[in-house]
């Protein structure tokens, strides 16, 4: 949630700021505001929109030069959007300007008192009121501003990402973290701020992550000092060089990043199995697992932890591990796990997924999961995320950046590392035959080039939405492996084009939803030809019977479905187990052609936010 960016340096703030902004924007997109120094004079633009709409109110209303500056996209949580409530905001003195990613929960006994001492509030943000009483503890106690922030940093409870900056003291800005990343780009007498790196990876690939309670004086000319927030002892900075680059966070000629990343997931399932799958010599190694093989092969249960898609990943999984190597598995999501007294016992293992690696419900969930004694094991794509710091061993997924807020080759690659996880344990256990192994594991190494082929059903796939693009429902229908996969296909539909839809097990179709079928309702159903083929042909017979249209993905050559179905995808042969990679790939397709098609904004959904770092 929000999108953060800070600079300081010699170059002018304004254009690094905006084009950090439009990178961070897939973070939230309420609303948007920037601040800059100009030596002399702080001057603030904000507005509800975009950030083209804060380019166009700023370029009117102030100058842009400018050497310090921060600025701000905004997903709402206090406050509806819109100008007021956008940040920066300022304290009551005008000398301080903040901008906040998080929640401040105990913001409104804090506001009480902040007005008996003759504060007022221009907006309902909590984030106001932290600036204030920022500004109130440093006069109060005549503090720098960053002994100021880090004793009122203390008297909060919440999550934050933070910058903070004083015109009175022009020469630096604070920046702090609990809960909500923060990473520092280092340059040459010039330093950047931001959420994420994409905002600076064209200046300077050598960064630093703040931990969770730390808080940072970023100062001109003068080195960086890392102070933890409770204590305030001194911590040694990590630079760490990113591997990421600028090509992956551009669209590539594409339309949208949805488009580019659905086109990727050939190339990243690849980069996900490349060294830790070698299938001729019948090897899957990954450190993570390797080292703690005892654990997983000793767990009595693996609890799965996640939320949206990573928690469809995570389904996958149940049915995979279950089958492959016979340990019972048990999915959860995240956000209620951590609310409801779950039982954790020593032996277990649990498994958290999530792209960002900055899932605040996850996170919390781990942390219990931790404090209970279980072995925590996270699978993320973003590395040096909190999750993967949280976690005692994991695995990286290696989709690279995912911009569009959609997700579509993080959940490839999710199924991707848990399929290799549960091959892991499969062969360890003696589970699975030698010759069924080896199988998987070649079908495993050629399902690049089988996603290749089920990419090119876009054409079917854009036809079929030319024709449904009007529908109000949809219903998607799976079964065993591809049940989950129905999951993911509704959950597309109702994030990018904003048309109601529900995945349902098909043969609980006739346990109530049956009941909404009539011409006028699409039925998408997964039915490859493994499993549960002949289930899934009689119940879409009973769909037939009562005038529902069909659309269905199917195996390439299948001949039974398709004389029933009124649409249909076809997609590469291969086990019944690895399916979902394939037949997700036309349902993520389908989504994106009746978005485009409904004029819908595919990339920037309304409502929602790539990394939901607040509960």
């Amino acid at each position: 949630m929000c999108g953060i960016v800070g600079y300081i340096g010699f170059r002018e703030a304004y254009p690094i700021i905006i084009k950090g902004l439009k990178r961070l924007e897939y973070r939230g997109y309420d609303s948007a505001g920037i601040m800059l120094f100009d030596g002399e004079n702080l001057k603030v633009s904000k507005t509800k929109g975009k950030v083209s709409d804060l380019e166009e109110k700023s370029s009117k209303e102030m100058t842009s030069n400018g050497t310090i500056g921060m600025g701000h996209t905004r997903w709402a949580t206090h406050g509806v959007p819109n100008d007021v409530n956008s940040h920066p905001h300022l304290s009551n003195s005008g000398n301080l300007a903040i901008i906040h990613n998080g929640i401040i929960e105990n913001y409104e006994p804090l506001k009480k008192e902040l007005i008996k001492r003759g504060y007022t509030f221009q907006s309902d943000t909590d984030t106001e009121v932290l600036v204030n009483l920022i500004e109130e503890v440093q006069k109060k106690d005549n503090l720098k501003l960053g002994k100021a922030v880090q004793v009122a940093l203390n008297q909060v409870v919440g999550a934050y990402a933070i910058c903070v900056f004083d015109k009175k003291n022009p020469d630096e800005i604070i920046v702090a973290r609990l809960g909500s990343p923060l990473a520092i780009g280092v340059g040459n007498d010039e330093f950047f701020i931001a959420s994420d790196a994409s905002p600076f990876i064209e200046y300077t690939s050598n960064a630093i992550y703040l931990e969770d309670e730390e808080m940072a004086i970023v100062r001109l000319h003068k080195p960086l000092k890392i102070r933890k927030i409770k204590d305030d002892s001194l911590v040694d900075p990590y630079v760490q060089e990113l591997k990421m680059n600028l090509e992956q966070i551009e669209k590539g000629g594409y339309d949208h990043f949805m488009l580019k990343e659905i086109y990727e997931q050939p190339n990243v399932i690849k980069d996900t199995y490349r060294g830790r799958l070698l299938a001729n010599q019948g090897i899957i190694q990954m450190a993570g697992v390797e080292d703690n093989l005892e654990k997983f092969l000793n767990a009595q249960r693996i609890l799965i932890i996640a939320c949206g898609t990573s928690w469809h990943a995570g389904l996958v999984a149940e049915y995979i591990i279950e089958e492959f190597a016979r340990i019972p598995v048990e999915v959860e999501y995240a956000s209620e796990f951590r609310y409801r007294n779950p039982i954790i016992n020593k032996g277990d293992v649990v498994i958290a997924i999530s792209q960002s690696g900055e899932t605040a419900d996850s996170l919390a969930a781990i942390k219990l999961a931790k404090e209970r004694g279980a072995f925590v094991f996270g699978v993320c794509n973003v590395v040096g995320s909190s999750i993967s710091r949280e976690t005692h061993a994991g695995a990286y997924t290696h989709a690279g950046p995912e911009i569009g807020v959609a997700s579509t080759k993080a959940f490839t690659t999710q199924i991707t590392v848990l399929t290799m996880i549960a091959l892991r344990l499969a062969k360890a256990k003696g589970t699975l035959s030698n010759s069924d192994f080896h199988r998987y594991l070649q079908e495993l190494e050629i399902m690049p080039e089988k996603v290749k082929e089920a990419l090119e059903t876009n054409d079917k796939a854009k036809e079929i939405a030319a024709k449904f693009k009007d529908a109000t429902n949809c219903l998607y229908l799976g079964r065993g492996y591809n049940f989950p996969v129905a999951l993911e296909g509704a959950l597309k539909l109702k994030e990018i084009s904003y048309i109601h839809a529900e995945g349902y097990p098909a043969a609980e179709m006739k346990h109530g939803p049956i009941a909404l079928i009539d011409e006028q309702m699409p039925v998408i159903v997964i039915a490859p030809k493994q499993g549960h083929y002949d289930k899934v042909v009689s119940n879409i017979q009973e769909i037939k019977s009562r005038s529902g249209k069909i659309i269905a993905v199917v195996t390439k050559g299948d001949v039974q479905v398709r004389d029933l179905a009124d649409y249909v995808i076809e997609v590469p042969d291969t086990a019944d187990a690895l399916s979902p990679l394939l037949t997700t790939i036309p349902l993520q397709l389908l989504s994106y052609h009746i978005a485009v098609m409904r004029g819908c904004n595919v990339d920037q959904p309304r409502n929602l936010a790539k990394s939901v770092t607040v509960e």
